[in-house]
């Protein structure tokens, strides 16, 4: 499915059921694919399959980069269909945990704010904060939905504006405020007569809908092709003809970096890198019935790694480490202007 296809022309189980046999065939990938096979079936009505989906990634044997991320979802998802009680200790696990990234705050939090448990919401979303960003120079982009969470939540419930409040104001970049935005009141604005107000308030909902668009948006980037010092030299070892896309490896990362930044000033968004193996190009290339020398099936490679859920948001931030493998920070390597 295309990340821009209208929600009402998506066939939500058949999505699902394509991601599920993509994960079989690619069972090192079985994480990305599942979760989104889960949403969709989420968003068909169908809770309990999502669950069971859940449960399939929680009780295989496979390692899963977020484990605490599968859970917060089972938890969101079994309380949408009335299991409170089972929802409610997962949420209070996660807690005790304490995970070290951001999605799974994000999840719980927003469930208990979901089910109108605010004081409940604030304090865990208070706790990601405070575990997360204390002492942080920077906020990380991860972790602005725990910031603006945090901050709607105290709105309505009265609160005043703390550091932290602060702290979203001066990450937040559109043009409404977050006061504007988390206003409790803004309800009654769409009840009102008068077409200032209403015309005010359209315009608060077009800005939120815009960041909503752009969360959604993230797994779904654009990506380019990224190959280690290693894997190029072993490629280019064994497939000479693709020696005239790849001069050097220094201008092969100079490459990427050029390309991306060039699509980012052209207005396109959700870039992301992908990075190759010879092993998986050369199954992708017969799996294509085509020959792994031809440079056509490079960008194809490409593509297909980012929607088996493989791609890393680009930029990264300037003080996380630079998306070339050097272990120095992207600020330092390659985001230096």
């Amino acid at each position: 499915m295309r990340p821009d296809t209208p929600a009402e022309n998506v066939d939500h189980a058949a999505e699902a059921d394509r991601l599920e046999r993509t994960a079989d065939l690619y069972p090192e990938d079985a994480e990305a694919l599942l979760l989104r096979a889960a949403a969709h079936r989420e968003l068909s009505g169908d809770r309990p399959t999502a669950t069971a989906l859940y449960d399939r990634l929680l009780t295989s044997s496979q390692e899963l980069d977020d484990p605490y991320l599968v859970r917060a979802l089972k938890a969101s998802n079994l309380w949408e269909y009335g299991h409170e009680a089972e929802a409610r200790a997962i949420i209070t696990g996660i807690r005790t945990a304490a995970p070290r990234v951001a999605a799974p705050w994000v999840i719980v939090a927003e469930s208990l704010e979901a089910h109108d448990e605010l004081e409940q919401a604030h304090e865990t979303f208070t706790q990601a904060v405070l575990l997360l960003l204390t002492g942080a120079e920077k906020p990380p982009r991860a972790t602005h939905p725990l910031l603006f969470g945090r901050h709607r939540v105290r709105r309505m419930l009265g609160a005043a504006h703390d550091e932290w409040d602060a702290l979203a104001d001066t990450v937040h970049t559109l043009p409404i405020t977050l006061d504007e935005l988390h206003d409790p009141k803004r309800v009654w604005s769409l009840g009102s007569e008068n077409p200032v107000e209403l015309e005010a308030e359209i315009i608060r909902l077009r800005a939120e809908l815009g960041a909503y668009r752009e969360a959604l948006s993230r797994p779904f980037p654009v990506a380019v092709l990224h190959w280690p010092a290693g894997e190029l030299t072993e490629l280019l070892s064994a497939y000479p003809a693709l020696a005239e896309e790849y001069a050097s490896h220094e201008e092969h990362l100079a490459s990427i970096e050029a390309a991306l930044r060039e699509l980012a000033a052209s207005g396109t968004p959700n870039l992301g890198i992908v990075t190759g193996t010879v092993p998986s190009y050369e199954a992708f290339a017969a799996s294509e019935l085509a020959s792994p020398a031809d440079p056509a099936l490079l960008p194809q490679y490409a593509t297909t790694l980012a929607a088996r859920g493989r791609a890393v948001a680009w930029p990264p931030e300037r003080s996380a480490a630079c998306w070339c493998g050097s272990g120095r920070a992207y600020g330092e390597c390659h985001g230096t202007d």
